[in-house]
């Protein structure tokens, strides 16, 4: 038996008793929580001491809606435009061609961290960084590319491709040829055949474990694990055997637009999950798409674009019987849904199928989860509370970004755009809420500015120089709300609040350790916390 004992302020999210200072932990399991002196009496005097001191220890935080492939590819595989800031051409010219020329033995190359501004580029642009293999850019949000000629040749992106698909999502110049820039479903069907062994994605995944324990998180739910590459649950399974996969991760499979048959793809998610899960990596249930993302203009709103009259955005899974059919089918099998529901009217779509799923299955415990919610009426708030479904909000992307806040504007007006991002109205009806950070499609995942976004509705100075602004700020909430949204709220997601997200007797002994009290030290103060160590089974996987 091993078997250690934890000092400092702990603060255990368990409302039978919220404060202790000290724990002792038995095989990677909380077996006392209490007093100091009464766990050294307990534990005996040659029992192991991790002493945290003054430092606050938390439960293990959960990040509940992130990609672990991508994270990895995007730290180690390719070129990090994120370092550019906001748009700048020139700059991402810089970064490709200084990638390139350290990583001249690739056949292949990809950018990622674009974000997009009115300058509208084409495969000309990067034909001119590289012309003889190919390079494709993606955006910070992923659901667009821009591909250079040699990529257009190797993706087979011609004529008949963008007929096919549609101008809306495969543009053309003036002759209708492809000009290489593509968003939503063509993003999606490509990205997966990018050349990748599973030797390469464990090696990606372990340096995604490293950036996540770092940053103070113990587990996390993978948001359409085979959404880069079909080979990802084979990779995450294979390090679980090996013993290298520590970050509990719990998976959502991906599922394509408007499956075909619903009840064949749960089966199929269900053998992989016998096949497949262990204590480490487990799947639990599908992830679709509903739409894309405002700022690309294509996420699905209630109503038209204002540039754009009789178009309101792009309907991804759109089929409402066979949406009913999946929701249906996975919860036989005791899984949930997870989708991406960007637009107000993905939202108020998807509601009703899980309304009238739930009619079928009688079960309003299914937590399934709705992901990004930019626009959500008053209407839909209460129905996300009634349905038991989860609301994955996102405090990081609150603020009043320069130029972006401004492109919302002309997209679909001030007042929705000042009204965006509810969070308070989510735990005021009741439901069950949770915040995720989707990174790396967007740059930042981090729990102290998290909590500082949450209150504020605004990022600290020393983020972006500081100019920003906030943006409706009757949804700020407590910083109680704000650590329930990252421990207690998402193990209940995964229908793991017996096992994590609170220092409880029994539960697994997953931590982290912060220099601040998140409760009540000055919001200026939480968002400078250094964490000091993340504890994972008992045991230290990363100190400061």
């Amino acid at each position: 038996m091993k078997q250690t004992i934890i000092l400092g302020n702990i603060i255990t999210m368990d409302e039978k008793r919220p404060f202790a200072k000290a724990a002792i932990v038995k095989d990677g399991v909380f077996a006392y929580i209490g007093s100091a002196e009464e766990a050294k009496r307990l534990a005996g005097k040659d029992t192991p001491v991790l002493d945290y001191g003054g430092n606050f220890i938390y439960p293990g935080f959960i990040e509940s809606h992130c990609h672990g492939h991508l994270a990895g590819y995007r730290a180690i595989g390719q070129a990090d435009l994120t370092k550019a800031g906001f748009t700048n051409y020139p700059k991402y010219r810089e970064i490709i061609k200084d990638f390139i020329a350290k990583n001249p033995q690739r056949d292949f190359y990809l950018a990622a961290g674009w974000v997009e501004n009115d300058e509208y580029v084409s495969k000309t642009y990067l034909d001119e960084i590289c012309a003889d293999k190919p390079l494709i850019m993606q955006t910070g949000g992923g659901h667009s590319l821009l591909l250079n000629t040699k990529a257009m040749e190797w993706a087979g992106i011609d004529a008949e491709y963008a007929k096919k698909w549609g101008y809306d999502l495969v543009h053309v110049d003036k002759n209708g040829d492809p000009d290489g820039y593509l968003c939503e479903g063509p993003v999606f069907e490509i990205i997966p055949k990018l050349p990748t062994s599973v030797e390469d994605i464990k090696e990606y995944l372990l340096a995604w474990q490293d950036i996540a324990f770092k940053s103070g998180f113990t587990a996390v739910g993978d948001a359409g694990v085979e959404v880069v590459h079909r080979d990802a649950p084979q990779a995450y399974y294979e390090l679980e055997q090996e013993g290298k996969l520590k970050l509990r991760t719990y998976a959502w499979m991906y599922v394509t637009d408007n499956i075909a048959d619903p009840k064949a793809e749960i089966a199929r998610i269900a053998a992989q999950r016998a096949q497949m899960s262990g204590e480490y990596f487990h799947i639990i249930g599908p992830k679709a798409f509903l739409d894309g993302v405002t700022e690309a203009h294509t996420g699905w709103q209630n109503q038209d674009y204002l540039d754009e009259p009789g178009y309101h955005g792009a309907e991804r899974f759109n089929d409402h019987d066979k949406m009913v059919q999946l929701i249906v089918e996975a919860d036989k099998e005791g899984m949930s849904v997870h989708v991406h529901s960007e637009g107000g009217g993905a939202t108020h779509y998807m509601l009703g199928c899980i309304e009238d799923a739930e009619k079928i299955t009688g079960n309003l415990d299914q937590r399934n989860v709705l992901a990004h919610l930019h626009f959500v009426t008053d209407e839909d708030v209460r129905r996300m509370a009634a349905t038991g479904s989860v609301p994955a909000v996102p405090p990081l992307w609150t603020p009043k970004a320069p130029g972006m806040y401004e492109q919302e504007v002309g997209y679909v007006g001030q007042e929705l755009t000042d009204q965006a991002y509810p969070i308070k109205s989510f735990f005021d009806a009741g439901a069950t809420t949770v915040f995720h950070s989707d990174y790396p499609v967007s740059p930042m995942m981090d729990i102290k500015l998290s909590i500082y976004t949450a209150e504020k509705r605004d990022y600290p100075k020393f983020v972006l120089g500081g100019v920003t602004s906030p943006r409706n700020i009757k949804e700020a909430i407590t910083r109680e709300q704000s650590l329930r949204a990252m421990t207690i709220n998402v193990a209940r997601l995964f229908h793991q609040e017996h096992r994590l997200g609170s220092i409880e007797f029994g539960k697994i002994a997953n931590m982290t350790v912060y220099d601040c009290d998140f409760l009540h030290d000055d919001i200026e103060k939480v968002a400078q916390a250094n964490i000091i160590a993340t504890i994972v089974d008992g045991e230290e996987v990363f100190k400061a």
